[in-house]
């Protein structure tokens, strides 16, 4: 089912969802823990992120050119700023607050910037973007 949403809303891994641009993709299966299901790739755009709300706090679920998947945590490691609103580009986000670029692959900011944003793990089968908690 549907719902209106902003561009890049978040929504509770309660109800499993994906949030994208114009509305909101719930699904049904509901767990603790293990791999949630949750959107097509495809509802994930190129050079773009999702974000999913869940008990640790907002997580960033990127695709990139090659349409690779990653996932962060939606927090960039220096003033916090959301890296689901920064511009992907290779294997790296660059922060929208003041230009870090974060690896994709195991969230640690590139020299000479220092940090690291927690990583989650995820994947792609039949289509589908799956996110481990």
């Amino acid at each position: 089912m549907d719902q209106p949403a902003h561009a890049g809303a978040a929504t509770a891994i309660g109800l499993v969802a994906c949030g994208h641009r114009g509305s909101v993709v719930k699904l049904t299966e509901v767990k603790v823990s293990g791999w949630h299901q949750l959107c097509a790739l495809d509802a994930i755009p190129r050079l773009g992120a999702r974000v999913v709300k869940s008990a640790h706090g907002n997580i960033a679920v990127f695709r990139n050119a090659e349409d690779e998947v990653f996932a962060l945590l939606d927090k960039c490691p220096h003033k916090g700023g959301p890296l689901s609103q920064g511009i992907v580009f290779g294997r790296k986000v660059a922060c929208p607050l003041h230009g870090w670029n974060i690896r994709l692959d195991d969230g640690n900011a590139v020299a000479p910037d220092v940090g690291c944003a927690r990583k989650f793990s995820v994947k792609v089968e039949s289509g589908q973007v799956l996110l481990e908690i």
